[in-house]
């Protein structure tokens, strides 16, 4: 059975299915995966597999330079075995602010940083099984000042105008879901911002 909702109707205190036993499955450097058997309040009982997030999750930032052109960087990503157009992004380290995490991402990444950094929004990918956050930031009035990342490689930077998006949106290296929400989610800041 199906309910048909509005957006004032949804119910932000649904009860939670209870997790009535949980099992790591496998662990690596980076990844944790966890089965989980639930119970919904309806009594339907199931098991979930999940892959665990670090807490602080990860930062993704939207730099734009003084010519209205947002930096982004083309790197390797292992997962599609591909390079990839994307934002500057990384995981919170230690004690990091997010703004602070965003500005050290974004020296270590194209070699700026910002004076200005505003958050806009906090993002997960596929929350249906992955627990990941990455938190999305605006950065701009940007000076020189490189910091040495860990990249195994030279990350290229390609500053890209705001008044073309339409063609970065139909690039075939331009794919990650996280980026295209900052790209939305910054244009529209920007533009209330005239």
């Amino acid at each position: 059975m199906r309910k048909i909702l509005f957006p004032n109707e949804v119910d932000p205190n649904k009860e939670l299915p209870e997790i009535t036993e949980r099992k790591e499955l496998a662990r690596s450097k980076h990844f944790h995966i966890e089965e989980q058997k639930l119970t919904f309040s309806n009594g339907v009982k199931t098991v979930y597999e999940t892959l665990k997030a670090n807490k602080r999750g990860a930062v993704l930032v939207v730099a734009v330079n003084e010519n209205n052109k947002l930096l982004l960087i083309r790197e390797y990503c292992g997962g599609r075995e591909c390079y990839e157009l994307a934002f500057p992004k990384g995981k919170l380290e230690n004690d990091e602010s997010i703004e602070e995490a965003a500005n050290r991402e974004l020296q270590e990444e194209t070699g700026y940083q910002a004076a200005n950094i505003r958050f806009l929004k906090s993002v997960s990918v596929a929350p249906g099984y992955m627990g990941h956050i990455t938190h999305i930031l605006l950065a701009e009035n940007l000076s020189w000042a490189p910091l040495e990342g860990d990249e195994p490689e030279s990350i290229e930077v390609y500053p890209w105008s705001l008044e073309d998006i339409p063609s970065l949106m139909q690039r075939e290296d331009f794919t990650e879901a996280r980026s295209i929400t900052a790209l939305m989610l910054a244009h529209d800041y920007l533009k209330s911002k005239k």
